[in-house]
């Protein structure tokens, strides 16, 4: 998504077409812990997160356009969020640091991505070793979800594909309106 379309990512029905705070209740992520938005945009869950992990913990937010990344910075400000530190990554390497975020998560994101394996290479590499990948995205199998079938993925593709690169997949969680919650681990 460009940053013309940002004002799409904090639409006052995304609440109830995602129900972001149960979901990220869902990941079961502790106090302290580090914590990666990939494709973070306007930082719509890396504020959720900032509180989830609290003064203690960190989220990295990481875009890959310096107009989201712009917008970003602001709305983390406004918020006065001291635990947020905000990464302008690339299209193959998200610039995070290295064996040191216990989980990355992925909203809408993965199939968005021009270079998989570079960008996950990356993620591995920027994972402890017993740290988490999370892709939540629309659900392809549903004909219903109302987005274009480009923009969705169904749980068998997100295993084919991380699978393929080394990662484990733990489970999926499906009780949210139109997304599938899937959870990997690092693999290493």
């Amino acid at each position: 998504m460009s940053v013309e379309g940002a004002d799409w990512l904090t639409r006052p029905e995304r609440i109830k077409e995602e129900d972001p705070d149960r979901m990220l209740l869902a990941l079961d992520i502790k106090k302290g812990s580090v914590v990666a938005d990939i494709g973070a945009g306007v930082g719509y869950h890396a504020w959720r997160l900032s509180e989830i992990v609290g003064p203690a913990g960190k989220v990295i937010a990481e875009d890959i356009q310096a107009g989201m990344i712009r917008l970003l910075q602001q709305n983390i400000a406004e918020r006065k969020l001291r635990n947020v530190d905000i990464i302008l990554g690339t299209p193959s390497d998200p610039k995070l640091p290295g064996n040191a975020v216990d989980l990355i998560l992925m909203v809408d994101v993965y199939h968005e991505f021009s270079d998989p394996s570079a960008m996950m290479k990356h993620v591995r590499d920027a994972l402890k070793p017993d740290g988490r990948v999370v892709l939540v995205e629309f659900r392809k199998e549903d004909p219903s979800v109302p987005i274009q079938p480009l923009h969705k993925m169904s749980v068998a593709d997100a295993r084919a594909e991380l699978e393929s690169m080394g990662f484990k997949f733990q489970r999926s969680l499906e009780f949210l309106p139109w997304q599938h919650i899937i959870f990997f681990s690092s693999g290493k």
